[in-house]
């Protein structure tokens, strides 16, 4: 059964795409397609500035590039955002936030970190989680000298860099060593066992990212197959069964995105924890549909995205 014909007419671009053809073509070249899809990297306004910085790898890891934007002028007291790109953990790269980051740093005034975190398969979990903690604690080690307000850490995901954010914000309350004020999720990738759902939605995933697709990343993050009763909730956060003080939270999905139910799930019961949730929903839309910039639907993301997180980074009066 097709859903092309709830899609939003101006994301047709995304429904004509082939998506991603894990089962057929080698990663590398999977991950150059990736990358001809993003947007082209303009450089950056006059008023940001791009760096580069190291955090130390945990546990014996390798060490985690990081790009960092932020407003040239000086500053203190500013809200800090960890960003953590997408990319269904085996592809993607920082730069792919660095358009956003940019806004960021001039409407927020606000210091974005973004992770380079090792991909799967050839880095299966928990890598990926110990570099996106590591840049945690390094944004959290640095915050005088860059001017942040360690009260107002983000931490924010798109896709698989939202079941990341997820997963970071999870460890984070579990550790008690770095305060989250705010999770900013993004159509996140977050439930494993939606590869093996005995009862799939025909229309949700039919675009861009299939359930091919997921089982691909899912099954390369974990190092096994999807699905199973073993599988941490660190890995995959909707498997978490104590969702209780987490921080504030917005969440965002397509109507015709392969992970609306597990997003919805998780909002539903964030809130049951008694966690403040903000869930948005955008018919016509399939996954990754903001990569069409100017479609009316990805306006209105990006103005209810903004303004969440221009109300939970707000400086206290």
């Amino acid at each position: 059964m097709s859903s092309r014909h709830l899609v939003d007419p101006a994301l047709t671009l995304l429904a004509d795409h082939p998506g991603f053809p894990f089962e057929q073509v080698e990663i590398a070249k999977l991950r150059a397609m990736m990358a001809e899809m993003a947007p082209a990297r303009a450089a950056p306004p006059d008023d940001v500035a791009v760096s580069e910085a190291t955090a130390a790898g945990r546990g014996g890891g390798p060490d985690v590039r990081l790009v960092i934007t932020q407003p040239k002028q000086p500053g203190t007291g500013r809200p800090g955002i960890l960003h953590v790109h997408g990319g269904g953990y085996v592809m993607g790269a920082p730069e792919m936030t660095g358009e956003t980051d940019a806004r960021y740093a001039q409407e927020l005034d606000a210091v974005c970190v973004s992770v380079d975190y090792r991909l799967a398969p050839e880095t299966p979990f928990p890598g990926p989680l110990e570099d996106c903690y590591a840049g945690l604690a390094w944004l959290f080690a640095h915050a005088d000298e860059l001017g942040v307000d360690k009260t107002r850490i983000v931490v924010s995901g798109e896709s698989a860099g939202g079941g990341l954010a997820a997963a970071l914000v999870l460890m984070a309350r579990d550790h008690g060593e770095y305060p989250i004020a705010y999770q900013h999720l993004v159509f996140p990738m977050l439930d494993d066992r939606t590869v093996t759902h005995e009862d799939p939605s025909p229309f949700f995933g039919q675009f861009l990212w299939t359930p091919a697709a997921n089982r691909f990343g899912w099954t390369s993050l974990l190092g096994q197959a999807p699905g199973g009763p073993d599988i941490p909730y660190l890995a995959a956060p909707a498997r978490a069964s104590d969702l209780s003080r987490l921080p504030p939270t917005f969440m965002a999905c397509g109507a015709l995105d392969l992970f609306l139910e597990e997003d919805i799930d998780y909002a539903r019961r964030m809130m049951r924890a008694g966690v403040p949730v903000e869930m948005h929903i955008y018919p016509g839309a399939p996954h990754g549909f903001m990569l069409v910039p100017d479609a009316d639907v990805s306006r209105q993301f990006g103005r209810d995205s903004m303004t969440a997180l221009a109300r939970a980074v707000r400086a206290p009066a």
